[in-house]
C-alpha cells in the first residue's frame, strides 16, 4: 500500500512546521545547511532522468544535525527525502526520531500518519498499528487521511494474522528449460498444460535505450517425463525491436493477445505495427504452425491510455485487461476491465470491474480461469500485507463478483506479488519470484495451489474434424451448450489446416457438443464431464457426412419426457442447430425416425416412436422449415442400435442402461 500523500503535500508538512513554531534549533550552522537541503534536489536534479538529486539531501540535511542531533525539521526533511529514494530504514530512524523530540511538533499529527504507512510497508505491523492509532485519536487529522490509516490498520491487523497462519507453500523453479539469468516473467499456459509462453528481458544490440535490454515471447514445451524443454523464441513477426509483454494464449493455443507500448513520439509499436497511443493491445493467430502478422486488437477496447495484462477467458469470447485511466500505468490508476466478444469479431467495449474488485489503489495482472467463474489479480488497495497482494474472487450463481480473498503468507509478503497463472484442474500455480536459489534475476516459479484457494476442475476434450469419406481434415465451426442452463459455452472452429481442436470445459457439467460445416450434415453428440481425478482429457473425433450421402444421422440431444412425446427444453438448442442446416441447404427434404428400446409393450413402443418423430417435424414447421420437405415414421423398435443379446452380455447395470439410451433415438436422414 503506498502512501497517500505526494511529495509536495510532504514538504508542505515539514513547512507549516517550521512557520508555525519556528526551527526547533538556534544552532546557524545547522539552519544553513538545512536551507541547502531543502534547496537541492531540485539544484541538482538529473538532466537526463529530470529526476530530483534527493541524496544531496539527505546528506546536507544529515551535516545539519551533526550540529544539532535535536534538530526536528532537518530529521523531518532527511525522512521525507529518504522515503523518496525508496530508503525506508533511513526515513523511519528520522521519522521516529522526529518524534521522539517533539511528539507534537505537527498539529494535524501527520508525521505519525507517515511513519505508520512506513512501518506498514517494512513489514512492522504492530508498530505500524500504534502509530496510526494514535494519528486517527489526533482531532485535527484529516478525515481522508484518517480513513486511509484505518484501512492501513486493518491491513496490517490481517498481515499479523496471516504470518501465525501461514498457508502451504513449496515453490519449485521450472528449471533451465524456461529460466536464464535474464528475467522470465507473465507465464502463460495452453489449457492443456503441455506449453507455456512468457516474456524475457532480452539483450538486443538494435534497442536504442543504455541498457540494450527489450521485452520477447518464448515457448517451451511439456516433454513425455514431464521436464520443461529448452525454450525458443517466437518468430521476429511477433518478437520485435520493441518489447512485446504480458501474453494470454487461447485454450487451443492458436490466438495469442499481448501488450505492445509505443516506443517514441512517432508511436511505434514494432515493424508493421499501429497502435492508438500508450500500450494496446495486439493479436495473432496461428494457422498450421504459421502465425499471422499482429494486428491491432479489432473493436473498442483500445483507446489513447494505457491498455495491457490481458487474460482471455477459455471459451474465448470475454477478454479481461487493465487500463490505467491516464496514459500510463500510475500510482492508484490502474484497473480491470472487461470486453466481450461481438458477432461481428469486434471486441465490445469495455466495462470497469465492480468496486467489490477495484479500489482506489492499484490493480494489476488479472486472470480468468478456464473455469470461468474464478477470478485472480493482485492488488493494493484490498487488505494485505504489503505491496501487491495477489488475491482469488469468484462469479456467484447471479453473476456477481464475491468478496475478494487474499491468498496469504507466504504466498503474499510485504513486497509485490504479481503474474499469478493457475493450470486449468486448478492444482498447479505458476508465478515469477527473484528469491535466492534461481539461475538469476526473475524466474519461473510453481506451487501446489492450497486447496481453498483452487478454482472449478477444468478438463479439456480434443479431437479432429474430417470427411468421413475422405478423411479429409475440415475446420469445422462448433458449440458446446450446457445442457442445465442452455447457454453456449464456447463456441469455436477447428484449425482450418489440420482440423484440430481443443476445448476446455468445467467438470461435472452436462454438454451438447454441434459441430457444422458447409455441405456436410452437422454433428451432434452429448457427454458428462464426470471424470476420473487421474484423467485430464476428453478424446472425441467428429466425422462429418456430406449431404450428398445417404446415411442416417442421429440427433443426440432431442429429449422427451418420460413416456411421452412432449419435446423437452433442451432439445430446442439442437433443433436450432437443424433449422439452420435445411435453411441452409433449401433443396433437401429429410425424414424425421423415431426410435424406442425394446423394453415395454412392442405396439406402445411403435405408436410412441411415431408420436415423437410427429413431435419434431410439427417443431420444424413452426420454425418456418417448408411441410413438404419432412416426413416422420415411428420404427418403435425395430431398429436397434444394440441388440438385446448384446446388452444381456455388458457386466454393469449402469453399461447396461446406457445401450438402451443408444437405441431410444431420434433420427434424420436426408431423401433427395
Amino acid at each position: 500500500m503506498k502512501l497517500l500523500l505526494p511529495l509536495l503535500l510532504l514538504l508542505t508538512f515539514v513547512s507549516c512546521s517550521v512557520a508555525q513554531t519556528g526551527y526547533s534549533t538556534t544552532n546557524k550552522k545547522a539552519i544553513a545547511l538545512f536551507e541547502k537541503a531543502r534547496k537541492a534536489p531540485s539544484e541538482k536534479m538529473n538532466p537526463s532522468t529530470m529526476q530530483p538529486d534527493y541524496a544531496s539531501g539527505i546528506a546536507l540535511a544529515e551535516k545539519a544535525l551533526e550540529k544539532d542531533s535535536n534538530f526536528v525539521e532537518a530529521h523531518l526533511l532527511a525522512g521525507d527525502f529518504a522515503d523518496y529514494s525508496n530508503n525506508l530504514e533511513k526515513a523511519i530512524y528520522h521519522f521516529k526520531k522526529a518524534i521522539q523530540l517533539n511528539p507534537y511538533h505537527s498539529p494535524s499529527g501527520s508525521t505519525h500518519y507517515l511513519l505508520g504507512n512506513m512501518l506498514y510497508e517494512t513489514g512492522e505491523y504492530q508498530d505500524a498499528i500504534n502509530t496510526l492509532k494514535t494519528f486517527v485519536s489526533n482531532k485535527n487529522a484529516n478525515p481522508e487521511y484518517v480513513k486511509d490509516a484505518n484501512h492501513v490498520i486493518a491491513s496490517a491487523e490481517f498481515a499479523l494474522n496471516a504470518l501465525k497462519n501461514p498457508v502451504q507453500f513449496n515453490p519449485i523453479n521450472l528449471g533451465p528449460g524456461i529460466n536464464t539469468a535474464d528475467p522470465e516473467y507473465f507465464p502463460t499456459l495452453t489449457v492443456d498444460g503441455q506449453t507455456m509462453l512468457f516474456t524475457r528481458l532480452v539483450t538486443d544490440e538494435r534497442v536504442q535505450n543504455p541498457n540494450k535490454k527489450q521485452e520477447d515471447f518464448f515457448v517451451s514445451n511439456l516433454s513425455g517425463n514431464r521436464v520443461w524443454e529448452k525454450a525458443f523464441p517466437m518468430p521476429p513477426s511477433i518478437n520485435t525491436v520493441q518489447n512485446e509483454g504480458a501474453p494470454t494464449i487461447s485454450a487451443d493455443g492458436r490466438s495469442l493477445i499481448f501488450v505492445a507500448c509505443a516506443m517514441n513520439d512517432a508511436g511505434e509499436y514494432g515493424e508493421n505495427r499501429q497502435g492508438k497511443g500508450s500500450c494496446d493491445l495486439f493479436i495473432t493467430k496461428r494457422l498450421g504452425n504459421r502465425w499471422s502478422n499482429p494486428e491491432n486488437l479489432p473493436g473498442f477496447v483500445n483507446t489513447n491510455k494505457w491498455e495491457s495484462q490481458p487474460s482471455l477467458s477459455a471459451d474465448g469470447k470475454t477478454l479481461y485487461f487493465i487500463r490505467g485511466l491516464k496514459n500510463s500505468k500510475q500510482q492508484n490508476d490502474a484497473d480491470i476491465f472487461v470486453s466481450t466478444l461481438l458477432e461481428d469479431g469486434r471486441w465490445g467495449a469495455p466495462t470497469r470491474l465492480p468496486n467489490t474488485i477495484n479500489t482506489d489503489q492499484t490493480e494489476e495482472s488479472v486472470l480468468i480461469h478456464p473455469d470461468g467463474k474464478t477470478l485472480y489479480f493482485s492488488s493494493r488497495g484490498h487488505k494485505g500485507l504489503g505491496g501487491l497482494d495477489i488475491f482469488v474472487a469468484r462469479l456467484d450463481e447471479n453473476g456477481n463478483w464475491g468478496t475478494p480473498e487474499n491468498m496469504g503468507y507466504p504466498i503474499n509478503t510485504r513486497f509485490d506479488e504479481n503474474s499469478l497463472m493457475v493450470d486449468a484442474n486448478g492444482e498447479l500455480a505458476f508465478f515469477a519470484s527473484n528469491r535466492t536459489g534461481g539461475f538469476g534475476d526473475l524466474d519461473i516459479y510453481y506451487f501446489e495451489l492450497p486447496e481453498k484457494f483452487k478454482p472449478i476442475r477444468t478438463l479439456y476434450f480434443d479431437g479432429l474434424v474430417f470427411d468421413k469419406t475422405t478423411k479429409k481434415p475440415l475446420p469445422g465451426k462448433f458449440s458446446l451448450i450446457d445442457l442445465k442452463t442452455g447457454k453456449e459455452v464456447t463456441r469455436a472452429e477447428a484449425d482450418q489446416l489440420t482440423g484440430n481442436f481443443t476445448v476446455s470445459l468445467p467438470l461435472n457439467g452436462d454438454y451438447a457438443l454441434n459441430v457444422s460445416y458447409p455441405g456436410y450434415n452437422f454433428y451432434s453428440a452429448n457427454f458428462n464431464m464426470k471424470l476420473p481425478e487421474n484423467q485430464e482429457v476428453v478424446h472425441m473425433d467428429v466425422p462429418l457426412i456430406p449431404v450428398n450421402t445417404i446415411e442416417t444421422i442421429t440427433l443426440n440431444n432431442v429429449f422427451f419426457a418420460l413416456n411421452q412425446a412432449i419435446l423437452q427444453q433442451e432439445s430446442f438448442i439442437e433443433l436450432a442447430k437443424l433449422i439452420s442446416f435445411l435453411k441452409a441447404n433449401p433443396s433437401l427434404t429429410i425424414e424425421i425416425g423415431g426410435h424406442t428400446d425394446t423394453r415395454g409393450d412392442e405396439k406402445e413402443n411403435q405408436k410412441l416412436a411415431e408420436l415423437r418423430a410427429k413431435s419434431v417435424v410439427d417443431y420444424l414447421i413452426q420454425n418456418g422449415i417448408a411441410v413438404n420437405r419432412l416426413q416422420f415414421k415411428g420404427y418403435g423398435e425395430t431398429q436397434p442400435k444394440i441388440t438385446d443379446q448384446a446388452i444381456s452380455l455388458l457386466k454393469t447395470e449402469q453399461d447396461k442402461e446406457k445401450a438402451h439410451q443408444q437405441n431410444r433415438r431420434t433420427e434424420y436422414k436426408i431423401l433427395n
